[in-house]
């Protein structure tokens, strides 16, 4: 049995899980989260908790296990207390803005790059506009614009300059040494 897809998910006060079949709809005060799984587990609600059971030790179906329940999991936790994700920028020069919603980011190139906020993801600069904090109750969307964003200038190894994660640590290359 799957070590964590056995563990009950505790639903705390305020929030609303509804099962359909093997469809979840979470809801509460961030919003409302919504997830098809596959019918080859079993998705039980019981007083304030959520069951996830197989029926079957085939592979494929152990592997969605512990993957299901700790998919509902992030759901309920997303919902009730949200994800956060923190961006570094180090650089001369380098920096982000806020346009509304919207992120506007200055790291080095001819021109700005706008980076417009998805449904359900709030953006937040400070630190003198070196740092971006990415929130919102989907723990995938979260992770997945953090790494969209970071994309667009990934640290570099020589001087360390561009945009990392926070506690990212950089390993860095000693450059070329002058010829005596």
């Amino acid at each position: 049995m799957s070590r964590i897809g056995k563990l009950p998910i505790e639903i705390p006060a305020g929030i609303n899980v509804e099962l359909n079949g093997s469809k979840v709809t979470v809801k509460g005060p961030n919003g409302m989260l919504e997830r098809s799984f596959s019918p080859l587990v079993t998705i039980k609600k019981e007083e304030n908790q959520i069951l996830v059971t197989r029926d079957s030790d085939e592979k494929k179906v152990r592997a969605l296990h512990g993957t299901t329940r700790a998919v509902i999991n992030n759901m309920v936790t997303g919902i009730n207390t949200g994800f956060t994700k923190v961006l570094e920028i180090v650089g001369v020069g380098y920096k982000a803005e806020m346009n509304g919603k919207d992120l506007v980011i200055n790291v080095g190139f001819s021109h700005s790059v706008d980076v417009k906020a998805p449904e359900g993801i709030t953006f937040e600069v400070t630190d003198k506009n070196r740092t971006i904090t990415i929130k919102g109750a989907n723990k995938e969307v979260v992770g997945q614009v953090t790494a969209d964003i970071r994309k667009l200038r990934p640290p570099e190894p020589y001087k360390g300059k561009g945009i990392r994660y926070r506690g990212e640590r950089v390993r860095r290359k000693a450059g070329k040494t002058a010829a005596i």
